[in-house]
């Protein structure tokens, strides 16, 4: 199923559009289930990104300092509407859950030691799986369409055994592999063909 319609690319969106959907964004994510959010919203529901754009910008906003997601966001609104873009990006997301999450905290201290204290930790378990499977079905989406060879499923395997199960340091990990991807991808890439076309008469 294409996530954008053939042909041309789609306008670039205002930025009060832009604003409103990473409102809605930040409105309707929790957790780690950020990115998930974000690539429905922003590949599949507006196609302003394809697949292989948003998995760009995701391993980019994973190297440099920061939390990823908003990394990420500060990524799209740049690539759609330059630095304007990036900053109202940046608020709509980051604006409405900062208010909310400042509200709940307050509501979970004050509800320490209370009756209803155990049920409010259980629905936060709860919203911590939601988030969890999120992240797994977007990472599942995005390597059916990012990942197409042996190879770099290989290293996106010895990656993620690395850091989620034999727990080394991401940086250490990076390190080692950035490079063997780096090199294993100039070799694999075909070599353009320079042959001259027929000619014209």
């Amino acid at each position: 199923m294409p996530t954008r319609p053939t042909g041309h690319a789609p306008p670039s969106p205002s930025l009060t559009t832009l604003f409103l959907g990473f409102v809605g964004i930040g409105l309707s994510s929790f957790g780690g289930g950020l990115t998930a959010w974000l690539r429905r919203e922003v590949v599949q529901q507006r196609g302003w990104l394809d697949d292989q754009q948003f998995l760009s910008g995701y391993a980019l906003s994973q190297l440099v300092p920061g939390a990823t997601n908003v990394n990420l966001t500060v990524f799209i609104g740049t690539q759609l509407r330059g630095a304007p873009g990036a900053l109202v990006c940046f608020a709509g997301l980051t604006t409405p859950p900062l208010i909310i999450a400042i509200i709940l905290s307050t509501a979970y201290f004050w509800m320490r030691g209370m009756p209803g204290e155990v049920s409010v930790s259980i629905a936060l378990s709860g919203m911590g799986a939601v988030a969890i499977g999120l992240n797994l079905g977007t990472g599942i989406r995005l390597a059916r369409h990012g990942i197409r060879r042996v190879v770099p499923a290989l290293i996106t395997a010895i990656v993620a055994l690395s850091v989620g199960v034999a727990g080394l340091p991401l940086l250490r990990v990076l390190a080692v592999m950035i490079p063997i991807s780096l090199l294993a991808a100039a070799l694999l890439t075909p070599a353009p063909d320079t042959r001259p076309g027929p000619e014209l008469r």
